[in-house]
């Protein structure tokens, strides 16, 4: 099993923003981290999931993600984007991450662990300082996303 332990942050909502990820699988680490010049904090914690998933190399991959976004783990745990699914997130924020989302989380067997943020949790705690150094950094990309309105408004 693959764990992935994910964060963004956001410095102003919009603002500068960041994610941090950590992939861990037995004695194999990975650290992944971007930052954007606009962007929000619920668009940088669903980009670390799919950033995580995204880097695995095979298919069909038993991962779970502990992320301390209740956004992004209420809507996969709650069925909420079975629903958004349906109307092909017309309305809904994030769209195109969230099809982004869909297409790699599709590839394997996922499964979702809520965690308080700020907690002592040290991979969260450790995800939080890539995600606010990336959001910090000189090197920020741009969130075309956001920044050409195709996320719905967040």
């Amino acid at each position: 099993m693959i764990e992935l332990f994910t964060d963004g942050a956001s410095r102003g909502n919009p603002g500068p923003g960041g994610y941090g990820t950590i992939l861990r699988a037995g004695a194999h680490y990975k650290e992944l981290s971007q930052g954007f010049r606009k962007t929000t904090n619920n668009r940088m914690e669903l980009l670390a999931v799919i950033a995580g998933l995204e880097a695995l190399k095979k298919e069909n991959q038993t991962v779970l993600v502990y992320s301390d976004s209740k956004y992004v783990v209420d809507a996969v745990e709650k069925g909420w984007l079975r629903s958004w699914l349906r109307i092909d997130f017309k309305g809904k924020k994030n769209a195109d991450l969230w099809k982004r989302f869909v297409g790699i989380y599709s590839k394997h067997n996922v499964r979702f662990k809520w965690i308080r943020g700020h907690a002592g949790h040290p991979e969260n705690e450790r995800c939080d300082q890539l995600a606010v150094a990336a959001a910090c950094s000189a090197s920020l990309l741009i969130d075309r996303g956001f920044e050409a309105g195709l996320a719905g408004g967040n």
